[in-house]
């Protein structure tokens, strides 16, 4: 099955935003979730944990820090991978001018569900982009 950006919804966050490519729910027989996440400049995601699935995360563009259960927080950019278990409390943000990038893989996947649920959620419909304001950080 092929499936190209325009094709899958976007999830929108005040952080950035996610395009599933694939997910159980959205592909017949899938049993794992890969997507492309975006996280804009000085921005990042909360701690949180996955209870059922591992997550890996392969940066390909920018650079930005990455907790992983109680370890020490870490630089990561362009070219690195993180593994994440099951059930570990993690975190990621941007500390770069550029967007960072991010594959994500969820195994077994279904964990994007649970992004439904936080408060600061939207999805666009396949083919819509979301527009970023220009402002000073916050």
């Amino acid at each position: 099955m092929h499936r190209e950006p325009n094709s899958v919804p976007t999830m929108l966050f005040d952080w950035g935003s996610i395009k599933w490519h694939v997910t159980p729910g959205s592909v017949p027989g899938a049993s794992s979730t890969l997507g492309e996440v975006v996280i804009n400049p000085n921005r990042g995601h909360d701690r949180h944990l996955h209870p059922h699935s591992d997550e890996i995360l392969y940066i390909i563009e920018g650079e930005g820090r990455q907790t992983v259960g109680d370890d020490p927080e870490f630089v990561v950019k362009a070219g690195d991978a993180v593994w994440i278990p099951m059930g570990t409390l993690h975190s990621t943000f941007n500390t770069g001018w550029r967007p960072l990038r991010i594959i994500a893989t969820y195994t077994p996947g279904g964990a994007e569900e649970a992004l439904r649920d936080l408060p600061d959620f939207i999805e666009l419909a396949p083919g819509e982009h979301p527009t970023w304001e220009v402002g000073p950080p916050s």
